[in-house]
């Protein structure tokens, strides 16, 4: 039964929606504050951890970017109010795998978790296919989430990693941003299409020893990954 740290501080969200996932199928561990939920975390292996964003003791940003020091690979939902638009890209840039924004249905939500949740099984099994490249300097591996040099050793977020598969598997192609974001987020979004430029940055920086591989922005259409 896959374990999903919730962190929700308004007691009758809280209740409904632990009630409603559990009869999902989920066990749920919820906490109404940031500081008790690290302390959980810090002692409990979770598969999903779901995080309001305006809590009390620590808020949700804080507590998300404290479990990405410690777990880069367990994916973080973020919960957030219609109106604080910023607060979506906010969340995806310190590691944030996707946002929910409130009010949401139980069967978003759930499909949300579902895509996360599919994603970790099919990494524990054995994948039919190709999982790892070779790139210049780089050795990148989907699997283990992880891009190794000569030098280094970087781990990589879930959605980092989806995002250099993505690449990897139509390097030397033009790839428009809303086929990238549509594959990997289910959805085209304005915010998440802003999040996907800061991935992108991202991993261009990880692959700056090689300056034979080229994240290249194709203005107007996308990109095009060349190694």
């Amino acid at each position: 039964m896959p374990k999903i740290l919730y962190v929700e501080d308004d007691p009758n969200l809280g209740f409904v929606t632990k009630d409603n996932l559990e009869l999902e199928g989920y066990e749920i561990a919820h906490f109404q504050d940031g500081k008790e939920a690290w302390k959980s975390f810090t002692k409990e292996k979770y598969d999903l951890c779901l995080l309001d964003v305006m809590l009390p003791e620590l808020d949700g940003f804080s507590l998300a970017e404290k479990i990405r020091k410690q777990n880069q690979q367990v994916p973080i939902i973020f919960l957030t109010a219609k109106a604080m638009q910023e607060d979506r890209i906010t969340g995806l840039k310190i590691g944030g795998d996707d946002y929910v924004t409130k009010p949401f249905s139980i069967e978003e939500l759930n499909l949300r978790i579902k895509i996360f949740l599919r994603r970790k099984e099919i990494s524990k099994e054995s994948i039919q296919g190709h999982s790892a490249w070779k790139m210049g300097l780089y050795e990148f591996d989907y699997q283990q989430l992880s891009l190794k040099s000569n030098t280094k050793i970087e781990q990589l977020t879930h959605r980092e990693a989806e995002v250099l598969k993505f690449l990897c598997e139509r390097r030397n192609q033009v790839i428009k941003r809303e086929e990238i974001l549509t594959a990997i987020w289910g959805r085209d979004d304005y915010f998440l299409g802003r999040s996907l430029d800061v991935f992108v940055t991202r991993l261009r920086k990880m692959l700056s020893e090689d300056s034979t591989i080229k994240i290249e922005n194709i203005h107007g259409i996308g990109f095009k990954f060349t190694c």
